[in-house]
């Protein structure tokens, strides 16, 4: 009886050890899991309160803010669904300008800037005015430029100064060339008045017929050969206030030439005499196939002014065309006096 006592108090202590035995291994388990959770809540509380707040849209706002449309009142020009001409002509219009040859200033023995005004009224001058539409839009020398700054494809510069230091927004070229934008009353079906709607008036484009180049001559050494590079045109227009003053004419904004010589080169210009031999517009400005009368030059001007505002020539139109003749008298001198025969 004595043995079944003291094998029961031993089976007693036994199972009493290897339960203390599996609770501390349980307790050190459960340790480092209830610290790692500790610290992940830890880690996830700082990281909610760090994270920004995400900004909401009023997005009825938004849909009732007027939208100006930054573009120039011009007629849009629909293209032709089927071949307008029998030629094949898709060549012509991907043509590129040549690269100017390379002129160094210390080969550059005579250099001076000269301005220039073309009235495209005159007979040489006729093709800026030619108005027929095409596929790449209308022909009109002032529809090119017009469209090139539509579609962004060239940069222009205020008319402040003819530097090009000042670019322009499409929509201040269109507020220089047509105006400010006026209250329109809209009505509707019954005559009554129902608000206004800011419009601008299309631009009329055969009152723009003058314009106005800034080139540069320069006799090279090295060739032998006297240079005229265009450096920049600029529409003229004469501006008449809402009230009818008459200010006079005035340069309505400046391109850049360089920049335009690639599209120049995809317009081709009207030759009513032959009409299968027509040139681009690059190649009409570098063959010197225009008139423009001289305005302004720095030759002998050490006052930077205009021939009309010479002494003695302010009122006298015929002295400032005789000045800008004498003075393409004397470019065309200096070449041929370098010269003995």
């Amino acid at each position: 009886m004595k043995k079944q006592l003291w094998k029961l108090l031993l089976l007693a202590v036994i199972f009493g050890g290897i339960a203390d035995t599996a609770y501390a291994q349980k307790k050190k388990k459960k340790a480092p899991k209830k610290r790692s959770s500790t610290k992940r809540t830890t880690k996830t509380k700082t990281k909610a309160n760090i994270q920004p707040t995400t900004a909401t849209i009023d997005t009825v706002a938004v849909v009732q803010a007027p939208v100006e449309v930054d573009t120039l009142p011009i007629k849009k020009v629909l293209k032709s669904l089927r071949p307008d001409e029998a030629v094949e002509t898709s060549e012509l219009r991907d043509r590129t300008p040549l690269p100017y040859e390379h002129l160094r200033a210390d080969d550059a023995v005579y250099r001076h800037k000269i301005w220039r005004e073309i009235d495209a009224r005159e007979k040489i001058n006729l093709p800026f005015r030619y108005a027929m539409d095409e596929d790449n839009g209308n022909q009109r020398f002032i529809s090119i430029l017009l469209q090139a700054i539509q579609d962004s494809a060239v940069t222009v510069f205020n008319s402040l100064d003819d530097r090009f230091t000042t670019p322009m927004t499409v929509g201040e070229v269109a507020k220089a060339v047509a105006g400010a934008e006026v209250d329109v009353p809209q009505y509707n079906e019954n005559g009554e008045q129902i608000g206004t709607k800011k419009m601008r008036n299309e631009i009329n484009l055969d009152s723009i017929y003058k314009f106005r180049i800034k080139e540069e001559v320069i006799f090279d050494k090295e060739s032998s050969r006297l240079f005229w590079r265009i450096l920049g045109i600029a529409p003229v227009k004469r501006i008449i206030t809402p009230q009818g003053l008459d200010i006079g004419e005035s340069e309505l904004f400046w391109v850049y030439y360089p920049d335009m010589r690639s599209i120049f080169s995809k317009y081709e210009v009207y030759n009513g005499k032959n009409y299968g031999a027509r040139m681009s517009w690059e190649e009409l400005f570098e063959s010197r196939m225009f008139y423009g009368r001289i305005i302004k030059t720095t030759l002998d001007n050490p006052y930077n002014l205009n021939i009309a505002n010479y002494k003695g020539f302010e009122s006298n139109p015929i002295l400032q065309l005789l000045e800008g003749e004498n003075i393409k008298e004397k470019v065309f001198n200096y070449e041929q006096d370098l010269w003995s025969y």
